[in-house]
Order: structure tokens, then sequence, then C-alpha cells
């Protein structure tokens, strides 16, 4: 092997890229991928971006007195095409905007080069008591920078 992979993927020019595997338990009685599924893999792509850039969640809870959560907001999806068992799907994730009390990404999910989700993610930013707070710059920052390449 030429190159170590790590269970968190990587960061690339545009963001975020995460493998995963489709396992039986992600797949219904017809043996594609149960719509929800799906948002479980955008999750993980999504929480492993943090990761890749060094922020943990935990850590941002006591971040201040105040603490600093991210919920989604809103989500967007596309189905375009199902996953079946055993696909090794690429779970991609772009910041397309960081700033106030919110961020936008753009994620899809594929299979080789065929687009199989498209979604478009509103992360609110609020405290521990779930009242709206604004991203620190710094963070903003790190997550505009890793996706500065990014069409938008």
């Amino acid at each position: 092997m030429n190159k170590a992979i790590s269970i968190c993927g990587e960061l690339v020019e545009t963001g975020h890229r995460l493998l995963q595997r489709v396992y039986y338990e992600d797949t219904d009685f017809s043996g594609l991928v149960y719509h929800a599924r799906y948002l479980h893999f955008l999750e993980r792509g999504r929480t492993d971006y943090l990761r890749c850039l060094g922020v943990e969640q935990s850590t941002l809870l006591g971040i201040d007195d105040e603490g600093l959560v991210f919920v989604v907001h809103r989500m967007e999806i596309d189905f375009k095409s199902p996953a079946r068992m055993d696909d090794v799907l690429e779970i991609s994730t772009t910041t397309t905007k960081a700033g106030g009390a919110k961020m936008v990404l753009k994620q899809e999910i594929r299979r080789g080069e065929q687009l199989l989700i498209a979604a478009k993610v509103t992360i609110a930013v609020v405290n521990r008591l779930g009242r709206p707070r604004r991203l620190p710059e710094t963070l903003a920052a790190q997550f505009l920078t890793s996706s500065a390449q990014a069409p938008h």
C-alpha cells in the first residue's frame, strides 16, 4: 500500500472526501440503500470534515461560557440514483458559506464518477441553550479556506 488512508477521510482542494462501504444493514428489502441511511453517510462526512480540520465538537461545547454547537437547520436532498450493498461511496463536503450564525455546505455522494445524492445543508450555529450565536471568525476562516477552490 503506497498511502495510509485515514478512517476520517482527507482534506482535498474542494473540502473533504470520505470513503464508506455500503453494508447489509444499510439496505432495505430490495437490496438498495434505504433512503434514510443517506442521512447517516452525510452526517459522517460532516463530522469527519470537522475532525480533519482539527475541530472537535466536544471541545466547542466548552469553548467559552456559552458553548458552541452545530445543528442542521435545513437540508435539501436530490436522490439521483440508488446505491447497493458492497458499493464503495465517496462522500464529499464543501463549505459554500461560513459566517454569522450559519454555514452552508454542499455534499455529494458518488459511486465512482456517478452522482447518487446531491445535498445542500444549512447548519445553524447555536450556544448550549439552543440560541443563535456567531461563528468565530477564525473558525469561519478554517471552513472557507478548506473549500477555497471549490466552485460556488
